[in-house]
């Protein structure tokens, strides 16, 4: 078990260490510059994502909605996850792959920053939302692990964790998440 345990936490050090290595970091500061200029101009940020991703879309929003680590006015944020009502009757009506791009088209507006979160790049309904808010004017990031997929050619920006194991690739997305919380509310 001792094993195990300390391969994960090397698995865990050898990602961060290779983004540390990649432009990522300058991603995370050009991001950042953006979300900050979209919400000084009255815009807000949508994130959306499927499974361990709909949870970290969901912890994401409440930080900039609630706070990260200092007090500050709340943030317009929202995850596309939250609302079982408008999932299952999206889902009903028009496909489950529509769950997210009928949300954009309904809350998103030129200006508005959207977070599509998928490991592999290619989850159908967070592909369709970002094609959409790219239609719409909004600025668009994705967040994955290693090539990106279909998201790496669509999005403004598109974090590639270069990690192969799903489970490395999230926690690298919440900690460049928790990063960019901290250099929205500012140094």
């Amino acid at each position: 078990m001792k094993t195990i345990i300390k391969q994960r936490f090397e698995e865990h050090l050898a990602v961060a260490d290779a983004v540390m290595q990649s432009d990522i970091l300058q991603q995370i500061e050009r991001i950042a510059a953006k979300v900050k200029e979209a919400l000084a101009k009255g815009n807000k940020v949508l994130f959306c994502g499927n499974g361990g991703s709909a949870a970290d879309s969901q912890h994401l929003a409440a930080e900039f909605v609630g706070r990260f680590q200092k007090e500050r006015q709340g943030l317009p944020a929202l995850a596309l996850t939250v609302d079982t009502s408008i999932l299952t009757a999206v889902g009903n009506d028009y496909g489950f792959d529509r769950v997210f791009a009928r949300q954009v088209e309904a809350l998103g507006q030129a200006g508005d920053v959207l977070v599509g979160i998928s490991t592999s790049g290619n989850s159908p309904n967070v592909v369709q939302a970002v094609e959409l808010a790219q239609d719409k004017g909004m600025y668009c990031v994705g967040m994955t692990a290693a090539g990106g997929g279909r998201l790496a050619q669509i999005c403004d920006e598109c974090i590639a964790v270069p990690a192969q194991v799903t489970a490395r690739a999230q926690e690298m997305h919440i900690l460049i998440g928790h990063i960019l919380c901290e250099l929205v509310d500012g140094e």
